[in-house]
This record gives C-alpha cells, structure tokens and sequence, in this order.
C-alpha cells in the first residue's frame, strides 16, 4: 500500500517527503487556502510536484461536464504529475468518459458507495477515493465500503485504484492496508503518530541511558 499527504501545506509537504514514505498529493482550493499560499492556486500545485515527483490530485470547480472537461484539460497542462479530482454524479462521469480516453488521469472523489465507486470505474477513472472518516461520521463503517471496493475490483480485474480517504487516525491506515486498499491518503498529523509509539520512545530513552553507563558520557 502507498501513502499520500493530505494536505497543500509545503513545510508539511518537505518533511514528509525527507521520511521516503509519501509517493503523492491529494489536495484541493480548501487545502491551499487553509496553507495560507500567497499566489495562486496554479503555483501552489506546481511546487506540490516539484517536491513530490508523484501523483498529485487537484480538484475540478465546475459542475458541468464541458466545463469541467475543459477545466480538467487545462489544470492537467500544468504538471506531468498532476491527476485531476471530480466529484462523482452524472456531470463528473461524463467528464471522466471523455477524459480517460484522452489518457488524462481522474481521481473520482467524494465517493460513498460501492455503485459510485463501480461507475467511476466504468467510466475510466484511474482512482477513486472512498471518503472513510466522512462515513463514520454519519453513523456508517467507512473502512467496510473500502473493503467492498478493493473486492469488486479484484473479483472483475478493473484496473481502477482505491484511495482510502478521509482518514481520521492510525488505525484507519492499518484496516486500508489489511484490506487491501492500494492507497491511504492522510493528514501529517496521522503520519507522524504512524511514526511514533510511546514504547519507542522509552526504548530510545533507556538506550541513552544505557549507553551513558556504558561509555561514562553524559
């Protein structure tokens, strides 16, 4: 399983790459705003890729499908690593009919269901992203919907990948990979407590220690 940074905030963004772990972007205006970029949207993304080298998710505004066709063909001129991000419905389907066969990559977001996620398949997205903390939130298991995606695409051979998304915390990260998710997307917060556990913190501790002891430093 790969792990992508949820997030537009280049500092985040920098250390995150140092680790060697994170092999893409997803991220949205939301996101750019909320990182507080001076320029513009466009500029933002551009120094996203540069940093990352990988998949790099940016998001659609339009509602129709030639608007957003035609916004996707433009947002994908900016970088080699740019996917584009449409909401699935019927405009953002049509969309991704028309731009699939134009071999520009669709990440099919704010996906609920198994059916969502199927047509989005169907109609040519080279990812889809089930939101799993959206769904939790309202009462539902998101992590079983991503299990129920990863098994229909395996069962059909649909080359289609799954984005575990909206992830809340590390145990999130662990049902996507236990279940087979090819992707986890999530927040620097939730990567650094994957990094972290308090046993290995004492354990780092006490080895100092020891080691003081040892060679009578300190």
């Amino acid at each position: 399983m790969r792990l992508f940074l949820d997030t537009a905030d280049i500092k985040q963004i920098r250390d995150a790459v140092k680790l060697g772990v994170i092999s893409g972007v997803t991220t949205n205006p939301s996101l750019v705003s909320k990182a507080g970029w001076p320029g513009d949207y466009k500029s933002a993304v551009q120094e996203i890729c540069s940093l990352v080298k990988g998949p790099v998710s940016v998001e659609v505004l339009s509602v129709e499908p030639e608007a957003m066709i035609e916004e996707a063909r433009s947002i994908a001129t900016w970088s080699p690593h740019v996917n584009v991000k449409i909401p699935v419905c019927a405009a953002g389907l049509e969309a991704i009919s028309v731009l699939s066969k134009e071999n520009i990559k669709v990440n099919l977001t704010l996906c609920f269901s198994l059916n969502q996620a199927l047509l989005g398949a169907l109609a040519g997205a080279t990812y889809v992203s089930p939101f799993v903390g959206r769904l939790d939130d309202v009462g539902q298991d998101g992590m079983e919907l991503v299990a129920q995606i990863v098994q229909c695409f395996d069962r059909y051979r649909l080359p289609t990948q799954v984005i575990a998304a909206s992830i809340r915390h590390p145990m999130h990260c662990v049902t996507a990979a236990e279940v087979g998710a090819h992707i986890a997307t999530v927040p620097y917060s939730v990567l650094m407590q994957m990094v972290n556990h308090p046993l290995t913190t004492v354990g780092i501790a006490r080895f100092l220690e020891d080691s003081k002891k040892t060679t009578g430093k300190g």
